[in-house]
């Protein structure tokens, strides 16, 4: 498990389209802390997210999951088409090869919103812990859902394809649960992230849960399957 998910890992940040994410995601940080200084006034906004923070949430929770379908949308499709996870089921469990890439690509993303954090507190003069959190946990459903995706559809460009149209769709979907009046939607909130990142408590931990339920149906497919 160590082993997939450290070159998982290393293979993020050798890839062109990972840094220009990264750099994408740490100019709205910058941009963000250095334009909330003409706000200082309203020290809270967004629910009683620091204005500091607003920019870099916005990102994360509008097009996180775009992003990390468009880098690792094919991080299990790829060994399946590659027929690589033949040799990688002799070395270790099906489960290990999925936690191991769960694991590597989450600390790719911990870094890169650690790296973002450390940037907004040069300028707030503290970091916001609580939002850190909230914010990663939105992440680690979404590396949840990719990984989920990736079991489900063998073939890569199938996955890109996919990843694209979730990515886009889902944050739409999402904000239309919480705003729409209809009886029959309502309860379809609470199985959906956006919900619990509303609240201003700790009820995000539930996306936490969402991920592991995620990432056991992923084992459960994978282990079913004829690789």
């Amino acid at each position: 498990m160590y082993e997939i998910g450290k070159r998982e890992f290393i293979n993020l940040f050798k890839s062109f389209k990972s840094i220009t994410i990264v750099v994408l995601i740490l100019t709205a940080s910058f941009y963000s802390a250095k334009f909330s200084r003409l706000f200082e006034g309203e020290a809270k906004d967004f629910n009683g997210t620091d204005i500091q923070y607003l920019g870099l949430l916005v990102l994360i929770v509008l097009f996180g999951t775009i992003f990390i379908m468009s880098l690792s949308h094919d991080t299990i499709s790829r060994e399946i088409h590659e027929r690589t996870i033949r040799f990688l089921v002799t070395k270790t469990s099906r489960a290990s090869i999925i936690l191991g890439k769960f694991f590597g690509i989450l600390l790719f993303w911990v870094i890169c919103l650690f790296t973002s954090f450390i940037l907004i507190g040069i300028f707030t003069q503290r970091i916001d812990w609580f939002i850190f959190f909230q914010t990663m946990s939105s992440l680690t459903f979404q590396i949840a859902l990719t990984i989920l995706v990736s079991v489900l559809v063998p073939k890569p460009m199938v996955t890109m394809f996919l990843g694209t149209l979730i990515g886009i769709l889902f944050p739409i979907l999402g904000f239309w649960l919480m705003t729409t009046e209809r009886v029959w939607a309502v309860w379809i909130k609470y199985i959906t992230p956006f919900y619990y990142l509303e609240q201003p408590n700790f009820s995000f931990l539930v996306i936490f849960l969402f991920s592991a339920i995620l990432l056991l149906i992923a084992s459960f497919i994978l282990n079913r399957r004829d690789c």
